[in-house]
């Protein structure tokens, strides 16, 4: 097996394991069934790619997304390494590269969809091709009452048992339920090591704001952020398609992205998504983008998410390279009874009915939260955290007012109208106004006929929205939507417990979250000057941005100003394979002048300490070429034995000697120099 730091920096350019990920990778590469839960963008799939480099054998990865696939693919073969996939989008060319790389027995990883895994073909080409590992991908989706279960995943278990080699399993969004369906499903309920790194992602900013002409809000939101590349995500197709032209017609570059689209014009918006820094995709809650794109700067909901888990995944495609990014979800009484109306008209049980609502509730309580969004969103994960400072409510805390009396006179209402009216019609009554609706049926007689004018119709407005997220009160789908109590509101109406409410945020929302730059003032200009070179490149090489290099990376690079190929080695995510293609050409754009033509064997060494000892070696033996008098007969190390030295840093004459290429003669005349230098060491 090779050394994991050295491949950590020589193949992904990275100095130091993230938090979490040495561990796992320990694990994988030794052999062990492993189910990581990591955040999104935490680095999950370094910990079965680093493996697969250092195990013997194929390593083939389960992917539910081809474009997700082509991207990882398309990253891993621009850092040097043989990888490939299997997929329905391959042309009949990718494919023939595939099956030779395979025979050739040269592929390290290779990708497939779990659909691939009906067929006996793909057991017998994974036997013949030497799989070793197998790395799951998206692993909730094996659980059945999963946000995106995939029946194919379901088969896992049997290749598993049929290849009888080692499975890795890696997903983001795993509650304690969905975890044990993995491991029963995947690993025949056998513990594998299990690892459950956190979900916390400081870097992502979170917003909520309620609904107030929510095109309105999402254009001056994406305004605020133009250029930068976004996805806002709606609850129909029609809405993508119409807030996506919005968009296109203030000059943003949108693309709408739905499950109804041709695959030809899905697959476009994908590559565009790839390869533009500032593309808008406005897509379907839904369907998934599946594209691994890390610098995504800002994710919007115009729709309230199903559930937290949902949240959690759809958010978590914003910032994926560590760099800040921001999001904003919207919600209103509508998505309330939305999300309502399908828990209840759905097929499933009663007590997973039961279970949705629960989840449910959960987000309602996040978009209706008092205290820290990130307390609440970590502690739905069984994690404790402190205040975060980066999100909504930390910076502008919300005021509560006791709202006991008029969730009683709300409640009241309800139950003297037979539970069959919905909010607006409820809201006339308390505020006392007659309109025909009230008095054909003689709710103006009522005893809670204008009890709540001491209210405007919005602050009503806010307290049957708030009551809804307490689940207080629930749409009934039997009633066209009209209001019912639910027994968590009993004793509030009793006079058993009292209930605070947020003091409504709406005019607080129009102004939306503030933009946090990504870099400072000053090094602004150089920032998008590296970006522009990236674009360039990539452009040429008709690959995504990113594959270049991340916005982090180049973050980095416009701080900290690296003046030499050492410097930029030093920066994070710059590996051997891409100091050597794009170091010369960012240095340039840095420092303005192309830098020092390097020996290719010094290259290699950038960055590292053996680099500067190989330029002081070089400095010794070029001395030292006609003897230490001048008068000698010539002699040279050559570049290549120059790092094998300063690699090996060798303590006597006789090591010094074993080193391939130094001769008597060499060690005789530049042997005494060198130690001298080394044992300075």
């Amino acid at each position: 097996m090779t050394d994991t730091g050295s491949v950590l920096s020589r193949v992904f350019g990275f100095s130091a394991f993230r938090p979490g990920q040495a561990e796992i990778v320990d694990a994988v590469l030794g052999g062990l069934d492993t189910l990581a839960i990591m955040p999104t963008g935490g680095g999950k799939s370094l910990c079965y790619q680093l493996p697969a480099l250092c195990r013997e054998g194929l390593t083939v990865v389960i992917s539910p997304l081809i474009a997700l696939m082509r991207d990882q693919v398309r990253g891993l073969q621009e850092l040097g390494v043989s990888a490939g996939a299997l997929t329905s989008g391959n042309t009949e060319a990718e494919t023939d590269a595939v099956y030779q790389a395979l025979s050739r027995g040269e592929m390290k990883l290779l990708y497939i969809a779990p659909e691939r895994l009906a067929g006996s073909a793909t057991l017998d080409l994974l036997r013949r091709s030497n799989c070793s590992l197998i790395a799951v991908d998206e692993a909730h989706c094996v659980s059945q009452w999963g946000h995106d279960f995939r029946p194919d995943y379901l088969r896992l278990g049997d290749l598993r048992r049929s290849l009888d080699v080692p499975l890795a399993a890696f997903t983001a969004t795993a509650d304690a339920e969905t975890r044990a369906e993995i491991i029963k499903r995947l690993f025949d309920g056998r513990a594998p090591q299990v690892f459950l790194r956190g979900f916390d992602r400081p870097n992502i900013r979170l917003n909520f704001a309620v609904k107030d002409s929510p095109r309105k809000q999402l254009m001056a939101y994406a305004s605020a952020r133009k250029g930068q590349a976004g996805i806002i995500y709606c609850a129909t197709r029609a809405r993508t398609e119409a807030l996506a032209q919005a968009l296109t017609e203030a000059g943003h570059n949108a693309r709408a992205y739905h499950g109804g689209m041709e695959a030809h014009a899905r697959r476009m918006v994908e590559e565009l998504f790839q390869r533009e820094d500032d593309l808008i995709v406005v897509a379907t809650i839904a369907f998934g983008m599946g594209v691994d794109k890390p610098d995504i700067r800002w994710v919007a909901h115009a729709d309230l998410p199903k559930s937290i888990e949902s949240y959690y995944q759809e958010i978590g495609r914003a910032g994926r390279d560590g760099a800040p990014a921001d999001t904003l979800t919207l919600f209103g009484p509508d998505d309330i009874r939305l999300r309502r109306a399908q828990i209840d008209e759905s097929p499933a049980p009663m007590e997973r009915k039961q279970a949705d609502h629960a989840r449910l509730n959960a987000l309602l309580g996040l978009a209706e939260a008092v205290q820290c969004r990130r307390q609440v969103l970590l502690s739905y994960f069984g994690e404790v955290s402190q205040p975060c400072g980066n999100c909504d409510l930390c910076a502008s805390p919300v005021k509560l007012f006791n709202a006991t009396t008029p969730v009683r006179k709300a409640l009241s209402a309800v139950l003297r109208t037979g539970e069959s009216f919905g909010a607006g019609h409820l809201i006339d009554i308390l505020t006392g106004t007659a309109t025909p609706k009230v008095t054909q049926r003689g709710h103006d007689a009522l005893p809670t006929f204008a009890v709540g004018r001491d209210l405007s119709r919005a602050k009503w407005q806010a307290v049957f929205r708030q009551m809804m997220g307490r689940d207080l009160i629930r749409p009934d789908p039997e009633r066209h939507g009209a209001l019912r109590m639910t027994d968590a509101a009993r004793p509030i109406l009793r006079g058993e417990a009292e209930i605070h409410l947020r003091e409504d945020t709406i005019a607080r929302a129009k102004d939306g979250p503030v933009v946090k730059a990504l870099v400072s003032e000053e090094d602004a200009p150089l920032l998008s000057a590296l970006k522009a070179k990236r674009r360039a490149l990539a452009e040429e090489a008709r690959v995504p941005a990113y594959v270049i290099f991340t916005d982090r990376t180049l973050i980095e690079m416009a701080e900290t100003r690296p003046r030499d190929m050492d410097a930029m080695a030093r920066i994070s995510g710059v590996g051997a394979s891409k100091l050597e293609r794009y170091g010369a050409l960012f240095l340039e754009v840095i420092t303005g002048a192309a830098p020092d033509a390097q020996h290719p064997q010094r290259r290699k060494l950038a960055g590292r300490d053996a680099g500067g000892l190989y330029d002081e070696l070089f400095e010794i033996a070029r001395g030292l070429e006609r003897g230490a008098d001048g008068t000698g007969k010539l002699l040279t190390l050559s570049p290549a034995l120059l790092r094998a030295i300063a690699e090996a840093r060798p303590a006597t004459e006789a090591s010094l000697a074993r080193i391939k290429g130094m001769d008597a003669a060499r060690v005789e005349r530049f042997g005494g120099a060198i130690l001298e230098r080394l044992q300075m060491l």
